[in-house]
């Protein structure tokens, strides 16, 4: 089963990416702060990782940078979400190695499907390696 980290500090933001994510077949684990987010990461080992921008501490775009930087998490699948939708937000992420970026409010099809692309283009990466 593939594993989504979700982080984000809106507590009902976090509970319905989980349920959403739970019911599209994935294992998720959540964080509410980009420090306890990069612990996860390296506990966790998640197949993919849905990252606020906002968050309390370090800032996900910082969690993005911190993880990039990291050979073992430099093509984990990361997708940016935001209450933003301002493209030089949008610029940054992608430019700092983020996979894709979602704006708030969101379609829950539309991020799944991300979600399901992105885990399986990894998946074929590996198998290629």
């Amino acid at each position: 089963m593939a594993k989504v980290l979700v982080v984000d500090d809106e507590p009902n933001i976090v509970l319905s990416l989980e349920f959403l994510m739970q019911q599209a077949g994935f294992e998720v684990k959540t964080a509410e702060e980009g420090e306890t987010a990069l612990e996860l990461v390296a506990s966790f080992q998640p197949d993919l990782l849905l990252l606020d921008i906002s968050l309390p501490g370090i800032s996900g775009f910082e969690v993005l940078e911190t993880l990039r930087e990291q050979d073992e998490f430099k093509r984990l699948p990361i997708i940016m979400l935001t209450a933003h939708g301002r493209e030089v937000e949008k610029e940054k992420g992608l430019a700092l190695g983020a996979d894709d970026y979602i704006t708030k409010p969101f379609s829950t099809r539309q991020l799944v499907d991300k979600v399901t692309a992105l885990i399986q283009e990894k998946d074929n990466n590996n198998q290629g390696a």
